[in-house]
């Protein structure tokens, strides 16, 4: 079965449009879409739509720009700060080259103080030792000068009995006293001692500056025996007349 739709107009039922005569849309009724007023809405977005683009432009530049400049104080900071810590570093290393250089130092003047004390302490001892050794010879010479002050006491007041005893040594013994060049020394020189030459000279040098009497030198050399004997005898009787004749014949016989 079939059906066959028919439009209510159909196209058969129109009628045939001739010109001049109004058409059907022109027949219908005149709607206003508002088409300007949406225009010019989408003309102010289109603007504001821009503007917002440009601001955003801008500010997105803006801020590149301020993070350009950021990053590059960072970097100046960094590097300032790089260039601090080397500062810091080269004054903590010269801080410790100047602490070890006192370090050393301060033990160099403590070694050198100890060495001064070690030295102070040798003087101080060496002081007080050449003091004692002092005091001892002051002791000594104070008793040998006093010895000595005595003897010369003694020889003064025995001056007077050997004046002539002295002028009979020189009479009959040929003999002379002269000094030595040194205090308390004496020489004696015999004469007529070699019988084939009266004028040849013999003599000794007689120590007085201690109580034992002792002869030093002889001229010519005598035998040490010899002069220790006579020089005995004399510390012994304390008598010179024996003791000058003693070495007169010791003189003799060294010339024979």
């Amino acid at each position: 079965m079939g059906t066959m739709f028919e439009p209510s107009l159909s196209t058969s039922g129109m009628r045939p449009h001739h010109p001049g005569a109004p058409s059907m849309a022109d027949q219908l009724p005149s709607i206003n879409f508002g088409f300007e007023d949406l225009r010019d809405r989408m003309s102010r977005f289109t603007v504001r739509f821009d503007e917002f683009i440009e601001r955003g432009r801008k500010r997105v530049l803006e801020e590149r720009n301020q993070f350009r400049i950021n990053v590059a104080e960072l970097q100046e900071d960094q590097r300032m700060r790089k260039r601090d810590i080397e500062i810091e570093t080269l004054k903590a290393q010269s801080h410790a080259q100047a602490l070890a250089k006192e370090t050393a130092e301060t033990a160099e003047m403590h070694a050198a103080i100890a060495t001064l004390t070690t030295h102070h302490e040798g003087l101080t001892e060496r002081r007080d030792a050449l003091r004692s050794e002092l005091k001892s010879l002051q002791t000594t010479l104070t008793a040998r000068r006093d010895a000595q002050a005595k003897h010369t006491r003694y020889l003064h007041s025995q001056a007077r009995f050997n004046v002539p005893e002295m002028q009979f040594w020189e009479d009959y013994l040929c003999l002379r006293i002269e000094g030595a060049g040194q205090e308390d020394r004496l020489k004696f020189i015999f004469s007529h001692i070699c019988e084939r030459e009266w004028e040849r000279e013999a003599w000794f040098e007689l120590d007085t500056s201690s109580h034992e009497y002792k002869v030093l030198k002889t001229y010519p050399k005598l035998e040490k025996d010899e002069v220790e004997r006579c020089v005995e005898k004399l510390n012994e009787g304390r008598e010179l007349a024996p003791f000058f004749k003693a070495m007169r014949e010791v003189f003799v016989r060294a010339f024979k």
